[in-house]
């Protein structure tokens, strides 16, 4: 079977429309026009074991980390998601933020709210939770950080919740909504944001974009 590209956009946008999104991402997507909609589940399960190394990063399309417009009254260095554009933003001075492509939750785990980061981990250690093994009962109940993690290589933990935003071992997922609740990045994405983001850092997680 021929290994997925992992370093390429899932999905298409015409030209018109990509660049529509990378000067004003906020209005083109809570207004919907002009974009293909991101697919609404990717029906793949956790694959403990698959290998991901750290250098995988999205280099190309929307999802690829990039600086772009972003009127917000959040201070700079707060993280703002939007989970149904699939984007993880991180605000910057004079209406910037620097934006990451994420996985997010499937219909039915998705939620948004204020929470803080309440700790972080560098390849964390992964025990999924009741609700996910009673979908997948073949999972470990625990597996030990390393590459073949699904949480990938670094976490950032959400206040009390049992939400993170973490790496993955399936880079294909970025842009898609495929988790229980947490929002992914390719690895080579959340160590970029992990050194970015201190403990105590704000985190507003929405649906999508505000006029």
């Amino acid at each position: 079977m021929k290994k997925p590209d992992t370093t390429r956009i899932l999905g298409g946008l015409s030209a018109a429309a990509l660049l529509l999104a990378l000067a004003f991402p906020a209005a083109v997507q809570a207004q919907g026009k002009g974009m293909t909609p991101p697919a609404e589940t990717m029906d793949v399960g956790d694959e403990p074991g698959r290998v991901s190394t750290e250098e995988v990063t999205i280099t190309e399309g929307p999802y690829a980390r990039q600086m772009v417009f972003f009127r917000s009254n959040e201070a700079p260095g707060t993280v703002v998601i939007h989970s149904a554009d699939r984007f993880l933003y991180v605000v910057q001075p004079n209406n910037r933020a620097l934006r990451y492509g994420i996985g997010v939750g499937r219909e039915g785990f998705q939620w948004s709210g204020l929470v803080q980061v309440s700790r972080k981990a560098e390849w964390p250690d992964w025990r999924p939770p009741p609700e996910m093994l009673q979908r997948q009962p073949y999972l470990p109940r625990f597996m030990a950080g390393g590459p073949g993690n699904p949480m990938g290589a670094r976490a950032l933990y959400l206040g009390s919740t049992v939400f993170r935003v973490h790496g993955t071992n399936q880079p294909e997922t970025i842009g898609q909504s495929i988790s229980s609740g947490c929002f992914r990045l390719a690895n080579g994405d959340i160590i970029d944001l992990y050194s970015r983001v201190p403990l105590g850092t704000k985190v507003v997680v929405r649906h999508k974009a505000t006029i």
